[in-house]
């Protein structure tokens, strides 16, 4: 078959591909496709998230104000080198909001990465909470142009020759891969813990970054099902994706929480801690 054949057939594949995603009643609507909102409406999800243990955190980084392109402000918890460094973490929170427990985990990141500034996100513009039914509302209530805007100011931070990573839980594991894809060419590495990834192939297209997915077999929202046809949104779009299943379920990977698996979450975290030392370097 000719080359000037094979390039409109690779580009039907990933439209027909990505109509079969979005035409399956098991998907998000296109209203919800950008989230995971949809599964706040489902009691088991939420029961599924039982109130975060108090950590008592008390870190050395500080909250952070900066312009975002829709002329509001955003915030971030931050964490920057003494030497001036181009390389950039960005961490985005669960659906609880930016508590102690992502501050802790930035500030372990921040230890563990030579020569990396840290910035953890508060995609809820100030809100937070333990409360699961508070949670799901303010899950509910993201607006993605608006996470996109804070986004977008924090990739101003770290400037245009920036090297940038993301990693993010749950609902900030669908924003990791989100922030990655506005990177651009600036993505080094995407780390998503058990979040829900992209359904469209003119979405994922932007992506640079490879992509390291951490998910748990006992997850009933972020299955193997959601995770197959990411797998192979990524495969027709030519995207790098390393996929890890474990034993374990949804929100395994933290302490906080009575779901916390320390084998599963040791085990995910050095996975995590080498991609993004390689990604990073």
């Amino acid at each position: 078959m000719s080359n000037k054949l094979l390039l409109p057939l690779a580009f039907l594949a990933i439209f027909s591909f990505t109509n079969c995603s979005n035409n399956s009643s098991n998907d998000a609507t296109s209203e919800e496709s950008d989230s995971m909102a949809k599964f706040t409406k489902d009691e088991d999800f939420k029961d599924m998230h039982e109130k975060p243990a108090d950590i008592g955190f008390e870190g050395k980084g500080e909250m952070k104000e900066f312009s975002t392109p829709d002329g509001k402000t955003g915030k971030a918890y931050t964490l920057v080198t003494e030497a001036p460094s181009d390389k950039y973490l960005i961490v985005i929170h669960e659906w609880w909001g930016l508590n102690d427990h992502i501050k802790q985990e930035a500030e372990r990141l921040f230890g563990e990465l030579a020569d990396v500034n840290v910035m953890a996100l508060d995609l809820y513009d100030g809100n937070v909470t333990d409360n699961p039914d508070e949670a799901g509302k303010f899950m509910q209530a993201v607006k993605p142009e608006r996470c996109e805007a804070i986004i977008n100011g924090a990739l101003a931070i770290a400037g245009a020759d920036a090297k940038v990573a993301t990693v993010g839980w749950c609902f900030g594991g669908g924003w990791s891969l989100r922030s990655s894809i506005l990177s651009t060419d600036r993505g080094a590495g995407c780390v998503m813990y058990y979040g829900m990834p992209v359904e469209k192939a003119n979405e994922l297209v932007p992506l640079k970054a490879d992509v390291l997915g951490i998910f748990a077999k006992k997850d009933d929202w972020i299955n193997e099902s959601v995770i197959g046809k990411f797998e192979a949104l990524s495969k027709a779009t030519g995207k790098n994706l390393d996929v890890h299943w474990f034993e374990a379920a949804h929100a395994f990977a933290n302490p906080s929480s009575p779901r916390y698996n320390e084998t599963a979450a040791q085990e995910a975290n050095a996975l995590v801690l080498a991609f993004l030392k390689e990604k990073l370097q």
